[in-house]
């Protein structure tokens, strides 16, 4: 790719490579627990999927709300490795949709803080071939 990025090339923005993941993770917000699901992870940051309405400004079933910026602790569960623990500040959210039932709700959260353990194993899955 040669010249600026335009909005329209939203992957191009992208400084690190994502890895499309399906893996438990719970959230803690201040007192506040709710299960999700990664989508993707990279070097930098979790996209998570829950059922839970966090979105900004949105009140979740639990009356509190997921703003951007805010630090939450997230626990995620990949398969044959042990929960990994990540503080990690809001940096967007989404609603894919909300009908009533459906309320699922995207986050974008950049990693603040991992053990350097956990980190060695996002670098070694993301650089591993597919397949």
């Amino acid at each position: 790719m040669t010249g600026g990025l335009t909005l329209s090339e939203p992957a191009d923005r992208r400084k690190y490579y994502r890895l499309d993941t399906r893996w438990p993770v719970t959230i803690i917000l201040n007192s506040v627990t709710v299960e999700g699901e990664t989508t993707s992870i990279s070097a930098q940051g979790v996209s998570i999927t829950c059922d839970e309405s966090l979105l900004l400004g949105v009140s979740t079933s639990f009356d509190e709300t997921l703003l951007l910026n805010e630090i939450c602790t997230l626990h995620i569960r990949p398969p044959d490795y042990y929960s990994i623990k990540v503080s990690g500040k809001v940096v967007w959210t989404d609603m894919h949709g909300i009908d009533g039932e459906n309320k699922t709700v995207g986050i974008g959260v950049y990693i603040v803080e991992i053990s350097d353990k956990d980190r060695v194993y996002f670098k070694d899955i993301l650089s591993a071939p597919a397949g």
